[in-house]
């Protein structure tokens, strides 16, 4: 952890309020790094960016063809953006851990609905081109709000092994990382999200990682209509805290695929059967 300690039992994880400085702000402990982001860009998909939103129907292609266990088709990555836009590094909060494993599934059993991570890596150093062999790691909370290494601070405690819903993996030759997780629940002055860290140059040992350079630390969002559905389901709807709404969010500015917004097609006809969230995420590689 590089910003702060984990707070007690119940407490607000400062960085992460509502009363946290604002993150453009010049005097806010959050620092801001050119980075570049390109989410749904293409002409066909914008309309989707401003929702975060793609209906998927059963047995219809809606990109590369990839199917889903249940029938759907899966959500292709998202091409890069013609035109990449800037937008600032966020927090990676109280919660973040070094050394994640490298797997791609990093559900290790938590109850919740999946959600598959399909980010895609372009590098504003080289006019966008996709970033091969970066690692890109992700980590957020369980149905309850609870983070694997800190169980408990957010009023349900249990079991801790210190790994669960935390993964990386390399992106390919097409800048692309497909990892599996479940939909985050909510704690105490957040809305709904993941973090993540980009790294390069890494060196894989012992089903992890070591050295490297950060190039990137951000945060995925989720669109609010479909999460307040989700969170009013078991195993969601156990959480005994007040969730913060997308829009009241702290560290989420409103942009939309460029703060982070993904793109979101269902697995099936109901929430329980999962989503494909795609993003396209620039950095640059030299900064």
């Amino acid at each position: 952890m590089t910003e702060e300690s984990a707070t007690p039992t119940g407490a607000t994880p400062t960085g992460e309020t509502s009363a946290h400085a604002d993150p453009a702000s010049p005097t806010s402990p959050v620092t801001r790094r050119n980075v570049v982001v390109g989410g749904a860009a293409l002409a066909a998909t914008a309309a989707l960016a401003a929702t975060g939103v793609a209906a998927a129907t059963r047995g219809t292609a809606s990109g590369d063809g990839t199917t889903g266990a249940n029938g759907t088709t899966a959500l292709a990555p998202v091409a890069a953006a013609a035109v990449c836009s800037l937008t600032a590094r966020v927090t990676e909060g109280p919660y973040s851990l070094p050394g994640a494993l490298v797997r791609v599934d990093n559900r290790e059993n938590k109850a919740g609905f999946e959600v598959r991570f399909v980010l895609t890596v372009v590098d504003l150093a080289n006019s966008c081109a996709p970033l091969a062999g970066a690692l890109l790691e992700i980590w957020h909370c369980d149905a309850l709000g609870e983070y694997s290494g800190f169980v408990g601070n957010n009023g349900h405690p249990g079991a801790d092994n210190g790994t669960f819903l935390r993964g990386a993996q390399l992106t390919g030759g097409d800048g692309v990382v497909r990892l599996t997780s479940i939909w985050p629940g909510h704690y105490r002055g957040r809305a709904v999200h993941t973090h993540l860290r980009v790294h390069t140059n890494v060196t894989l040992t012992n089903n992890s990682y070591t050295g490297g350079n950060l190039v990137h630390t951000g945060q995925l969002f989720y669109d609010p209509t479909v999460n307040s559905r989700i969170q009013a389901l078991s195993p969601y709807s156990a959480n005994t805290t007040p969730e913060t709404q997308l829009g009241n969010d702290s560290i989420y500015d409103g942009g939309g695929a460029t703060s982070g917004l993904m793109t979101l097609t269902a697995l099936g006809t109901t929430p329980s059967a999962g989503y494909t969230g795609t993003l396209t995420l620039g950095v640059n590689s030299r900064a």
